[in-house]
Parts: C-alpha cells; structure tokens; sequence
C-alpha cells in the first residue's frame, strides 16, 4: 500500500519499510514512534483515496532510525567596491525515519 503524506513542511509518497531523511521532529529521541495524521492520498489499484484536503482517518506510523545535522551550507555575500562581505554557515537539524505501517 501506498500512502501520500505531510510531514515537516514537505510531502512524500511512502510506502512500508521506506527509509526517508526529514526535518527533525522536536523532542524525539532514537527509536520513538510518531503517529503522522496528514496523510493526503492513500491505497492501491482501484482502492485508491485521496483526501479534501487529508484522509480522515488514517495515519501512518514511522519509527526514528537517527537524529543528526546535515552538511554545512556555506552563504557568503558580497557587495563590490563597498568593502562589504559577510560569510555565515547553517547545520541542518535532520532525522531519518522508517515508515512502519499505514492505516487507511
């Protein structure tokens, strides 16, 4: 089965046993469960839903593999003959979850 979520300001098509890098899910810790409600389409073949605009209903459950940072973005600006440069750097918060089982 099939699912359509959104999660963490994106949305991804999943299936069981799916193994996906997201935004960090705030307080969680390696190895918790979290339920995700916005699930927007979910099913197979002619069972297929799709929600206006999430499924009521069903959920899909993922397991957190890992909490990490992502690699460093450098930004670095410049302005030409005003002496102005500025370099900043930016660590990305991720986890990497596990789709466990979808309920639709």
């Amino acid at each position: 089965m099939k699912a359509t979520i959104k999660t963490q300001g994106q949305q991804f098509t999943v299936s069981e046993g799916d193994i996906l890098t997201v935004n960090r899910y705030p307080g969680t810790e390696k190895g918790s469960t979290v339920e995700i409600k916005d699930v927007l389409a979910a099913g197979e073949g002619a069972a297929y839903k799709v929600g206006t605009p999430v499924l009521a209903g069903a959920s899909v459950s993922v397991k957190i593999l890992e909490n990490k940072r992502g690699d460093k973005v450098i930004v670095f600006k410049k302005k030409k003959r005003k002496g102005m440069e500025r370099k900043r750097g930016h660590r990305q918060e991720l986890s990497v979850i596990k789709i466990e089982s979808i309920k639709a």
